[in-house]
């Protein structure tokens, strides 16, 4: 039986699996990442009055039909880069607004849309998820008036009509469809469609052209089940759009496709160079440290042996403790006393007396010593101790040098 080489019995598997492996993860993670990002402006809300919600009061039935009539679907706005994109100029913009929806956004929607065709269409219904029915919504109860006339003000000084209508049938575009159920209505002399004398379902503002639905139940999900309302909300399209079949529906007042966080600015410009700088950067590292470069290095002792190690421990202890400005004097009277031992001094000479031996041992210099040791003894910061150490330590140095 030949045995395994070590190799292979130690790793269980090869350097070129563990590569994959850590590729396939990271690819993983960066695909969950941008999924987890942009999934809630790609997730269709659960009922509500959206042009993504298949509930009643939703708008979804007439985006199809929009998109069986045109053969393309409309495009939706999500944001205010869409807004300000020329081509969307061209289209009649369809803002559908909900009782829930941010008022923020339609203002900005109202300021960016200045000059260019748009029809509002007003809130009516309010009401809840039916539940066992994925989309499906129940009707609880209209609108209070005050509720609706708050998103009516945004758009212009007038209020719904109070009186209740009686009036059974609408004429829209030459085709007469049954008039909603408590159909709202506001007070207009120059009605585009109209629900009575001086009665407006659909209004135009007289300084922008845009144009108020104040009653949804004429091209909602709910009203499209029936063949005359379907064809009439398509005729109502046609008599507002600049060009047929040019129609945009909003998504940002809902909170689709509009919102930022850290994570979108992290993989959209201008901020995508600097996410692929770092992980350029990272991914050098990382094949940096595949490998190593030379030997390792050894780990040191934490106190060392030695002299050496002795005095900078000690002279470390010393710049901590904040006394080495005061080492000057003691290591000049240091030197004195060594040099004095190594010159041959007679016994007994101390001080000055020492001082005026060494200097006499120099034939070359005068005060040679006693100059240095006040120098050094007169020192009081690092740069001139150095100095003056190094002065008598030559000093020292030389008159041995001479004595051989």
């Amino acid at each position: 039986m030949s045995a395994q080489p070590a190799e292979t019995a130690d790793a269980p598997f090869s350097r070129r699996t563990l590569f994959w492996g850590i590729f396939a993860s990271l690819l993983a993670a960066a695909g969950f990442f941008l999924l987890s990002t942009y999934a809630p402006d790609f997730r269709e809300p659960e009922g509500g009055a959206t042009p993504l919600s298949k509930g009643g009061t939703g708008y979804a039935g007439l985006v199809e039909w929009l998109k069986l009539t045109n053969g393309q679907a409309p495009p939706m706005e999500r944001g205010e880069k869409d807004l300000a994109s020329p081509l969307a100029s061209t289209f009649l913009l369809v803002v559908t607004i909900a009782p829930g929806s941010d008022p923020a956004a339609l203002d900005r929607i109202i300021k960016s849309r200045s000059g260019k065709d748009t029809l509002f269409v007003l809130p009516k219904w309010q009401t809840m998820p039916l539940l066992g029915h994925e989309g499906w919504e129940t009707k609880i109860e209209r609108l209070p008036n005050t509720v609706v006339n708050d998103w009516l003000g945004r758009l212009a000084k007038a209020k719904l009509g109070e009186a209740k209508s009686t009036v059974s049938q609408i004429n829209i575009a030459g085709r007469i469809v049954a008039a909603p159920d408590e159909l709202q209505w506001v007070a207009d002399d120059h009605p585009l469609i109209a629900a009575g004398d001086g009665r407006a379902i659909l209004t135009e503002l007289d300084n922008e052209p845009f144009y108020i639905l104040t009653d949804p139940d004429l091209i909602n999900n709910f009203a499209l089940k029936d063949q005359q309302t379907a064809a009439a909300a398509l005729d109502m399209i046609a008599m507002l759009e600049p060009a047929k079949g040019a129609v945009m529906f909003d998504l940002s007042l809902h909170g689709i496709g509009g919102n930022y966080d850290l994570a979108k600015l992290l993989v959209e410009p201008p901020f995508l160079a600097l996410t692929l700088s770092v992980l350029v950067a990272a991914a050098l590292a990382f094949l940096h440290g595949l490998g190593r470069f030379g030997p390792p290095r050894a780990e040191g002792r934490a106190i060392a042996f030695g002299k050496r190690a002795l005095v900078d421990t000690t002279a470390m202890l010393l710049k901590r403790a904040g006394r080495l400005g005061g080492l000057g004097d003691r290591y000049a009277t240091l030197v004195r006393q060594r040099a004095g031992a190594l010159l041959g001094a007679p016994h007994g000479l101390q001080g000055e007396a020492l001082d005026r031996w060494l200097d006499s041992r120099d034939k070359g210099e005068a005060h040679g010593f006693s100059q240095r040791f006040k120098a050094a003894n007169e020192s009081n910061n690092l740069a001139a101790m150095h100095e003056a150490a190094e002065q008598l330590h030559d000093w020292t140095a030389r008159r041995l040098g001479e004595r051989r």
